[in-house]
């Protein structure tokens, strides 16, 4: 009697975890995708003209 139980009960898991795939559904979502990605390109820019107003200063040196 106790193996017909466990039967019983593993044949109802199985069949539950068969009817499973059955509920999952895949869709594309109605907006669309947003990535933000926060760089800070400010700090190159700034090193870039820095050493550009250095080398600037450096060859106009009696005007500054």
């Amino acid at each position: 009697m106790r193996r017909t139980l466990r039967a019983l009960r593993l044949v109802g898991l199985m069949g539950a975890v068969c009817a499973l795939p059955g509920c999952i559904s895949v869709k594309a979502p109605d907006k669309p995708i947003v990535i933000e990605l926060n760089i800070n390109i400010k700090q190159e820019v700034v090193y870039r003209l820095a050493g550009d107003a250095a080398q600037t200063i450096d060859k106009n040196a009696g005007i500054f």
